[in-house]
């Protein structure tokens, strides 16, 4: 995509929105818990940090994407979870105060894990492309989008916790707005070949949100983690910022074809997110009647 074109330019104000919501619903408790469920969160980070991104290029390699693909779905793998996880954890009876801490700090290490692991997949599948690798310079710019807003979100439900809940629903209406509006645009952008971009990796990104949910629940369980707060894990673990995603795509690496399994990704989280929710509070009612 052009840098000059109007996706490129919206994407820092939308992603910057994004994060307000988020600063809006964050308070320093949330980084305390860290303290008090030194376990859940751990197990994550785990899962988030260090399981997806090897599951994503298992993923990758299995389905045989393209080399931008590859690298797409990975940078999206290595991106934080979105304000969304915490909608979906609180209608599937999760933690969602832990599902906040864990957006919280993972928005904070991801901005050091994510070059990391975005350069090693371009090492690794870019290997005859002339691609740059994330620099230190779009590193700060990205920590400034990101963390910036977050912090401003956070002062305001400090110093003015009734302005923050009146502004909480208005900038969560807009920070969905903009989501689609640039999962939109980035169809529009690669619309010519998005059908057989879709046909590549849309089995991929399915069955990659399938396992990310799928670890990021019975993970937790296995290590005797109690239900709320492996719903919330699974959550987190498979809901992603989308948007930053597609903006390091666009603004950072200046690959629009690495867009698309963002895109399709964002697309398809939230059907499997709500048939997740639904599966997990089916089975505990029938725990509980049994």
């Amino acid at each position: 995509m052009e840098q000059n074109s109007l996706l490129t330019q919206l994407l820092p104000v939308a992603l910057g929105i994004i994060m307000l919501g988020l600063g809006l619903n964050l308070k320093m408790d949330d980084f305390k818990n860290v303290i008090y469920y030194p376990k859940a969160i751990l197990v994550g980070l785990l899962c988030q940090m260090i399981l997806l991104p090897i599951i994503c290029f298992c993923v990758s390699i299995s389905f045989n994407l393209s080399p931008e693909l590859a690298v797409g779905l990975i940078l999206l793998a290595a991106s934080p979870g979105g304000a969304t996880a915490n909608l979906y954890s609180h209608l599937a009876k999760g933690d969602v105060a832990l599902n906040i801490s864990l957006t919280a700090v993972n928005s904070v290490l991801t901005l050091f894990t994510l070059p990391f692991i975005v350069n090693k997949a371009i090492d690794v599948f870019m290997i005859d492309e002339q691609v740059i690798p994330m620099q230190f310079k779009k590193i700060v710019e990205i920590f400034i989008i990101v963390l910036v807003p977050v912090a401003i979100g956070m002062l305001i439900n400090y110093r003015c916790p009734k302005n923050s809940r009146r502004m909480e629903k208005p900038v969560k209406a807009m920070s969905a707005v903009f989501l689609v509006l640039i999962i939109i645009g980035a169809i529009i952008k690669e619309k010519d070949q998005f059908l057989g971009y879709f046909q590549q990796v849309g089995l991929a990104c399915l069955v990659f949100n399938i396992i990310s949910m799928v670890i990021g629940y019975y993970t937790p369980l296995l290590l005797s983690i109690n239900k709320k707060q492996s719903i919330a894990i699974g959550m987190e673990i498979g809901i992603h910022n989308g948007t930053l995603a597609i903006f390091i795509a666009l603004n950072v690496i200046g690959n629009s074809v690495m867009s698309i399994p963002a895109a399709v990704y964002s697309l398809i989280m939230f059907f499997t997110a709500a048939l997740f929710g639904y599966i997990v509070n089916r089975r505990r009612n029938t725990d509980s009647q049994n």
